[in-house]
């Protein structure tokens, strides 16, 4: 799906609408409104894919939009994390929430468990920043 050009894939849904699918592996042309009419549709039929997310992240970057191609490689990433899990994570990431090796170990299990580093690099920055600014808990 890559191309060097991104202006011939963007739209996605209009230029490689065939080539995307849903996390559940269903074609994105199947799912419309007549399919979630006929309650044929799961949730993951609804649920953005890893390639999805790095084909919008490379699009974006070859834009010249560094910025949101990196949050959408970071989201890339995470898809991969069940979502209990990664809401998890996300209260850990509130101030006040985790200590600093609780931070570092969550940045591990991203590097380690999900192949995930540059969420890992993001956290580890988090909780240098945190721990500077006196907003990591305190046992």
């Amino acid at each position: 799906m890559r191309q060097s050009n991104h202006k011939n894939n963007y739209p996605l849904m209009e230029n490689a609408a065939d080539a995307l699918q849903a996390v559940s592996g269903r074609q994105l042309a199947e799912i419309t409104l007549e399919a979630a009419a006929a309650n044929s549709l799961t949730a993951a039929d609804l649920g953005v894919s890893t390639e999805t997310l790095q084909a919008q992240a490379e699009i974006a970057r070859q834009a010249g939009y560094s910025q949101l191609a990196a949050n959408l490689a970071r989201a890339a990433e995470l898809t991969t994390v069940p979502n209990e899990e990664l809401l998890q994570m996300y209260e850990m990431l509130r101030p006040n929430r985790a200590t600093f090796e609780e931070l570092t170990n969550l940045a591990e299990t991203l590097e380690q468990k999900y192949s995930a580093p540059d969420n890992a690099r993001f956290v580890r920055e988090a909780a240098s920043v945190y721990q500077t600014r006196g907003l990591l808990r305190r046992d």
